[in-house]
């Protein structure tokens, strides 16, 4: 990670992408450590396009996809607990 705010990602054609961080954080009970991000853009209903990875702290060049339901499941949790909690 550049820094604690943005990310920037290199996809295979050499182009580079800056997304916003909305949050990282690491489970204790699989010890991994996720991140959450957007690019800003929205989709055709005006939803924020938000996504999501798996990390590695001690190597920033390393974002893994997320495939297990187990693990959707642990960052649905994060963001549905943070939207109850802004309303």
């Amino acid at each position: 990670m550049q820094d604690t705010e943005t990310l920037k990602i290199t996809d295979s054609l050499g182009n580079v992408k800056e997304y916003k961080i909305l949050y990282t954080f690491k489970k204790q009970s699989n010890n991994k450590n996720y991140i959450i991000y957007t690019d800003n853009t929205r989709d055709n209903l005006g939803n924020l396009n938000i996504y999501a990875s798996i990390f590695y702290p001690d190597d920033n060049t390393k974002l893994e996809e997320i495939e297990s339901e187990e693990d959707w499941n642990i960052v649905e949790k994060i963001l549905t607990k943070d939207y109850k909690d802004e309303k």
